[in-house]
């Protein structure tokens, strides 16, 4: 990964510099080599910035916590993606991304007892035993991509046992979720792609609702068994609620992990004496590292927000209708809280402020705490086994405007 420039600038009176170019809704955007160079600028020179008409960056730390926690003036249901099919009218339905008070937390609630930190804790023997299975089809000296060999499985696997579709193909899952991501970024002029990104979402649908329909008349001890006997304000969810929300936690549970996770592998190479520091390392020490790289990598870049009502920020004043456009990874590294050092990588750093890699307020990410403990257990055990690991070549991108991670990295354990 790219190290950006130390500025170690003072965020000043709120501008629009003219030679200030940037557009979180162009795919490839995260991938650029001065990404990280224009978020600094952003921090440093117009915190809240107009990129667009009616359309706002957020680049700081306690402004996008200020967003995140009023939904009040800043509302979700009009869309949180950049190429959102909420912003063209689309009905969603079930889809918690989209909800706002009092609707929110009433759908959250009734997943939520499955990802409290002791439900979390009880995961921990599963998700060893899943990991050390994915890690036991390899020996040291094999040639991996690390993504498609483990990054990838892992949480595929954690998050289809957790729902209780495990019976389902790793492969189509996985390919099912990340068509769920590129959708709205696809090339509408290439015809073959959005045909085979709407059949591949449209398997997933398919599956999702067979499952469904199975757990309405063979109901099991899972989440999704959870969701399909759930009631609020009295009534139970239809068949295409229960499906958006499964499709919600599948996706957000596989992309997010696993961009987190084979991240935090090339970081780990890129920093040999900070990889050594952690092979036998006790799991606190492993857990604060986590926090690290959450901050580092930051899998989600982006989501967004509508302004319900004029509001002040930043010095700017934003109007009544206007997208704003949370930029996490620029807040996961400002320098006003987490120091003068905010650009470097260290998996040592006290943990004093909490990274918006998960997002903060009301739509925190749910399985946040299960993305930690995968993490945590995936470099206690990969790193027993592999830490003398190379990355081999350059890795590719994906090419999103949600996501920073790679499709491919070759490496050799």
């Amino acid at each position: 990964m790219n190290e950006d420039p130390r500025s170690g600038s003072t965020p000043q009176e709120p501008v629009s510099p003219v030679d200030l170019v940037i557009d979180p809704e162009q795919v490839g955007l995260f991938n650029q080599p001065d990404y990280f160079a224009l978020l600094s600028r952003l921090r440093a020179e117009a915190p809240v910035f107009r990129y667009a008409p009616n359309s706002w960056t957020i680049a700081g730390y306690d402004d996008i916590r200020t967003v995140s926690r009023d939904p009040q003036r800043f509302r979700s249901g009009d869309g949180v993606l950049m190429n959102d099919p909420k912003r063209e009218g689309a009905e969603l339905p079930g889809s918690i991304l989209h909800m706002d008070p009092p609707e929110h937390a009433a759908w959250r609630k009734t997943a939520s007892r499955w990802f409290t930190p002791r439900a979390v804790g009880r995961l921990e023997d599963g998700v060893r035993s899943i990991t050390r299975g994915v890690l036991d089809r390899y020996s040291a000296g094999d040639a991996i991509d690390i993504v498609d060999a483990i990054a990838a499985p892992i949480p595929v696997l954690v998050i289809a046992d957790l729902l209780g579709i495990g019976s389902a193909d790793t492969a189509d899952l996985r390919r099912w979720s990340d068509a769920c991501v590129e959708g709205p970024d696809e090339n509408p002029d290439s015809e073959a792609e959005v045909l085979s990104n709407m059949a591949d979402v449209g398997e997933l649908l398919a599956f999702l609702t067979e499952q469904v329909v199975e757990r309405r008349t063979n109901p099991r001890g899972d989440l999704l068994t959870e969701l399909v006997e759930a009631e609020v304000d009295g009534r139970g969810f239809r068949d295409d609620e229960v499906v958006m929300y499964c499709l919600s936690i599948l996706v957000a549970g596989n992309e997010t992990t696993r961009h987190l996770l084979s991240g935090s592998v090339n970081a780990l190479f890129e920093h040999p004496e900070q990889r050594q520091a952690l092979i036998g390392a006790d799991p606190e020490t492993i857990g604060t590292a986590v926090e690290e790289c959450l901050r580092w990598v930051t899998p989600i870049q982006t989501f967004a927000r509508t302004a319900t009502t004029e509001v002040e920020l930043g010095g700017q004043t934003i109007a009544e209708g206007d997208w704003v456009v949370l930029m996490y990874a620029s807040a996961n590294r400002d320098e006003q809280v987490f120091g003068s050092d905010a650009n470097q990588f260290d998996t040592a750093r006290p943990v004093k402020s909490a990274n918006l890699a998960f997002g903060f307020g009301e739509h925190l990410c749910l399985g946040a705490a299960i993305a930690r403990l995968e993490a945590r257990v995936f470099l206690e055990e990969f790193l027993t086994r592999f830490g003398d690991y190379s990355i081999t070549g350059s890795p590719t991108w994906v090419r999103s405007t949600l996501v920073r991670g790679y499709t491919s990295l070759p490496a050799v354990l």
